[in-house]
């Protein structure tokens, strides 16, 4: 038998779409205006003419379809791949794409996108699959600028107690395309290459119009279907579940304008342009497309903090400080840059203030055995609240049981928000500090930690505030909340695990003793004695987690780039929304209903022990805790040992709510 395509199968495009040799056409057209004439991989190029350019002297090339299968590693620059880091297809929504992500890789490729089938088979656009568009390679030597981390702006640290640094890469979210520009329409010093931004139209293929209408959530009808979409403004917005009178800061509806992000040219909050920015929500579970409601366990990554990490061990791996060496120098730079964009985020006064550990369990040990163990006696009293994380507990009933202090625990009400009458009670002359989570990871009660920290400052108290799971929802000001630690994990605000942060006001960590010896946090060692570095060195021993902490900073840079104003309130309206659907299926029952809440769903179901519930919705590729979440105290304090955890973030739709819920009320139908 040969390998001629069946007579039932057209020969070409439905009418009205361009033919492969169109398309060749138009993506010859498109390469030969790329900057710096380079000539595509696998094309005849020919003589430059007397201007420089360089015309093909053959079209792009027709290859076999898909000689490497989708998502393999192997596509690249020859074959199947743009080799043009950063720039594809918009994944899911080309006709003839298929939705398996490229490869994580510096080459990225068009091939991966394209349909993956049988040999017989014609895709949606028509082009039959033994027919790939081929586009050149990207020059290595633009590698940093395409990833938009070119010397100079990626690898420096934002001028002291300046804005921060522009966007280091204009072309990961949102769909944007083009450059970047300042507030008086000028163009950014350093300029990444336009021609990076590649779109379905730059290569000659169909656009993505996908009608989005009648649509019951604002955030999903195309900007021209929101009132007011064009409006600019980005007013603060609560996060929490309103009651239907709405608050005194107004709980958007559907004819409310959708913010525009950062008050720039970006468009209104694309929930679908955000997750072609996370290749893992592609993933396939028994089948089905993964829905991720574990956000509170652990948050994906953008491709552009996928690309950072890349980057960062093909072009600057080295350990910092000290050495003379150029990667030296570009680590160094990097690291720091990531500490001065945390400082930034978080609104610390300097970047001396941020220090780097492995995240908020070890964050919590080091203060309580650093300041704690220095600062609290025999009789003294710590402050915890009944929601805190287990990791908030056992570092403080270890310091009271090594030096004789009470630890102290503010009751909560039914609702789950904890008693600021019980806690000003608690509070005494010997209360040394109050250690409390602004957000809770087993119910998403937001604790008022304002007036915590203040209530903790007039008593003489110091005040430490647990952002893990309130960074990555709600905007954050530690100087504003006073707060004398902050301390959050990079993983739970969509970078790298094994990454964490704490910050101290600087008079108190200077007067921290360190926590572990060795390199780094020595100035100067003799037999004899030590003399320390100052903070943050002083509590940074031993090489670091170098490469997180840049994974880091790109993270924050793309929560910044697309605004945590946006976020909060999309996620506020998606709880909402959860809320109204997953309370009042039969036999439900939520656990923690505090007005002021973030973005977590805990439940039980009447009949079913929460890993049942877990399991199926497993089957159906749904992802959520079950457990007891490390945060036994509380679910005990509502009589459970165990809930059903879905846990939302800016990248979860009304879609995968819905398909939740009906597991659920299949479930609920059963018993």
């Amino acid at each position: 038998m040969d390998n001629a395509l069946p007579h039932d199968v057209p020969s070409g495009p439905p009418a009205g779409l361009p033919d492969p040799a169109t398309l060749a056409q138009l993506a010859n057209a498109f390469f030969s205006a790329l900057p710096g004439g380079a000539a595509p991989a696998g094309v005849t190029a020919g003589v430059p003419d007397a201007a420089g350019a360089l015309p093909f002297a053959a079209p792009v090339l027709a290859e076999a379809g898909n000689p490497a299968p989708a998502g393999s590693p192997l596509a690249g620059p020859g074959g199947t791949g743009t080799g043009v880091p950063g720039a594809a297809l918009p994944q899911g929504h080309v006709p003839g794409g298929n939705l398996l992500p490229a490869a994580p890789t510096h080459v990225l490729s068009l091939g991966n996108r394209a349909p993956s089938l049988v040999p017989h088979a014609v895709a949606p656009n028509g082009v039959s699959d033994n027919v790939t568009t081929v586009a050149p390679a990207l020059d290595p030597r633009f590698g940093g600028a395409a990833l938009g981390v070119p010397e100079g702006l990626g690898a420096q640290r934002p001028a002291a107690g300046g804005a921060p640094l522009p966007a280091s890469s204009p072309y990961y979210f949102l769909g944007e395309s083009g450059l970047p520009r300042s507030a008086d329409g000028d163009a950014p010093d350093i300029v990444v290459p336009q021609w990076n931004t590649v779109s379905a139209q730059s290569l000659g293929l169909p656009g993505v119009d996908a009608p989005l209408s009648a649509q019951r959530f604002p955030y999903d009808a195309p900007v021209g279907a929101v009132p007011g979409a064009g409006t600019s403004g980005n007013a603060p917005s609560r996060y929490f579940v309103d009651d239907a009178a709405g608050s005194a800061h107004g709980q958007p509806g559907r004819g409310d304008a959708v913010p525009r992000v950062g008050g720039s040219a970006h468009p209104p909050f694309d929930v679908h342009a955000i997750r072609r920015d996370f290749p893992i929500l592609q993933e396939r579970v028994n089948g089905r497309q993964l829905v991720w409601f574990d956000n509170a366990a652990t948050t994906h990554k953008p491709q552009s903090v996928i690309d950072r990490l890349a980057y960062f061990y093909a072009h600057e791996n080295s350990n910092i400080h000290r050495a003379a060496h150029a990667l030296a120098g570009r680590a160094t730079d990097a690291y720091e840059a990531a500490r001065s964009k945390v400082q930034h985020f978080i609104g610390a006064s300097s970047p001396d203030e941020i220090i780097f550990v492995r995240g908020t369990t070890e964050a919590i040990n080091l203060i309580a055995k650093t300041w704690g163990v220095k600062n609290v006696g025999d009789g003294d009293e710590i402050i915890v609240s009944h929601l805190e994380h287990h990791a908030n507990i056992v570092p403080w009933q270890q310091l009271a049981a090594q030096t004789g202090a009470k630890l102290r625990v503010i009751p909560v009400d039914d609702s789950g928000q904890v008693l600021l009458n019980e806690y000003r009670r608690l509070l005494n002359d010997r209360t040394k500090i109050v250690s409390v989570t602004q957000v809770s990871n087993a119910l998403g009660t937001v604790v008022p930690v304002r007036e915590i920290v203040e209530l903790a400052h007039r008593a003489g108290a110091k005040a430490l505030v647990d952002g893990a799971q309130s960074v990555s929802h709600m905007r954050v000001d530690v100087q504003a909340i006073d707060a004398d630690f902050f301390v959050f994990s990079g993983h739970k605000v969509f970078g790298p695990t094994g990454i964490g942060v704490v910050y101290g006001k600087r008079e108190i960590l200077e007067n921290m003793p360190p926590w572990q010896g060795g390199g780094n946090m020595i100035a100067d060692v003799t037999f004899e004695r030590t003399v320390f570095q100052p903070p943050p060195g002083r509590f940074e021993a031993g090489t670091g987690n170098i490469a997180d902490a840049v994974g880091l900073g790109a993270a924050l840079d793309y929560v910044t780039r697309v605004g945590i104003e946006n976020i909060a309130r999309y996620e506020h309206d998606l709880l909402a929304y959860a809320t109204s659907v997953l309370q009042p299926v039969p036999g439900v029952r939520l656990i923690g209903t505090a007005r002021d809440k973030a973005s977590v769903l805990s439940f039980v179901l009447k009949g079913y022990e929460t890993e049942e519930v877990g399991s199926a919705l497993n089957e159906e590729g749904i992802a959520v805790r079950s457990g007891h979440h490390c945060a036994q105290p509380i679910l005990r304090r509502f009589g459970l040992e165990a809930t059903v955890r879905p846990s939302l973030a800016f990248y979860n739709t009304c879609d995968e709510v819905d398909a939740l819920v009906s597991v659920v009320r299949r479930l609920s139908a059963r018993r």
